[in-house]
């Protein structure tokens, strides 16, 4: 990534940079002021392509931005951002949306693990209501969006109490008519929230049930301050992933079935919509205790990987290829 926009660059003579907001992957976020509209503040988001790529690979990933980009423009939900403009300059491209002011989920999370307790779960519970309705708006679009991105420090609670999902780096239209839709020039997602179904998007294997994993292992950190191990860890040892509430009692049992439901390895063992999961959610509290859902957690994996051990070698190993091209 070349060096970082600077305060008081100005980008388009419109977007004055005020400073950095994070990094990662192959782009940053910044504040800046939007000079026509006097007082408002927005964030600004650089994305650059490696000027090595293949002349055909960089125009295809460029599409891709201008049709990701365009979607963003025409979502309208009080759990989103709003997207005003994107453009390109030279290498890089940019989203101008909404700058959203408060902690992140993880930032949240973070500090009730450093005080020695766990967040409130009826507090998260009220969370997760807003995430669902932001999920649900987005997969009933046409076509259907998904994140692909979705954790604790992609979402931002306002101080008025509002959640927003942030970061749509990875969001992508679903049309499984249209293979030109199925592509994932931008990555794979975070490790501990992706299901293995997204290292193979190409193949169109993601759709609902992918954003509904990404919920329940967002779930899981929230109320037990652990970051849950990956989809690739569990594949690799199916009991590596301790019941929730063994980590946290206070979980209510419907609570922690509805989270290793939505955590299930394969996407056919998981409900089919977010609406679906919220309904398990808010079930009857009289489930099966925790170690008949850990042992049905594991007898799903146990099947799936039977039935799919080609598509679970072929994820590991591209998961291994992208840990090596992100560190070495």
């Amino acid at each position: 990534m070349s060096a970082h926009l600077q305060p008081h660059d100005t980008l388009r003579d419109r977007y004055q940079i005020v400073g950095l907001i994070g990094t990662g992957g192959m782009g940053a976020v910044y504040l800046a002021h939007d000079t026509r509209l006097t007082g408002r503040q927005c964030a600004v988001k650089e994305t650059q392509f490696l000027p090595t790529l293949d002349e055909q690979i960089l125009s295809a990933a460029r599409k891709q931005f201008y049709q990701e980009a365009s979607i963003l423009a025409q979502l309208d939900h009080p759990g989103l951002p709003k997207v005003s403009d994107y453009f390109s300059i030279g290498e890089h491209d940019y989203l101008v949306m909404d700058y959203i002011p408060g902690d992140n989920l993880l930032e949240i999370v973070t500090q009730a693990y450093r005080a020695g307790h766990f967040l409130e779960i009826d507090t998260v519970l009220e969370w997760v209501e807003q995430i669902c309705d932001t999920l649900i708006y987005l997969h009933t679009r046409q076509p259907s969006v998904l994140h692909r991105d979705l954790k604790p420090s992609n979402i931002k609670l306002t101080p008025e109490g509002r959640l927003k999902v942030v970061d749509f780096g990875l969001v992508k239209p679903l049309d499984p008519n249209d293979p030109s839709t199925l592509t994932g020039f931008r990555g794979v997602g975070s490790v501990p929230y992706a299901p293995i179904e997204q290292y193979l998007d190409h193949l169109g294997h993601t759709d609902a049930r992918s954003d509904l994993y990404a919920m329940g292992a967002t779930l899981y950190h929230l109320l037990t301050n652990s970051v849950p191990a990956s989809a690739q860890e569990r594949f690799l040892n199916p009991e590596i992933l301790p019941p929730p509430q063994t980590v946290n009692p206070s979980i209510p049992p419907n609570v922690a079935h509805a989270i290793l439901q939505a955590m299930a390895p394969h996407p056919k063992d998981r409900p089919a919509s977010i609406a679906m999961w919220r309904q398990l959610l808010h079930s009857s509290a009289d489930t099966a205790p925790a170690k008949n859902i850990n042992a049905k957690s594991n007898e799903n994996w146990t099947t799936s990987l039977r039935e799919n051990l080609g598509l679970a070698v072929v994820a590991t190993a591209l998961f291994g290829a992208a840990v090596w091209i992100t560190f070495f």
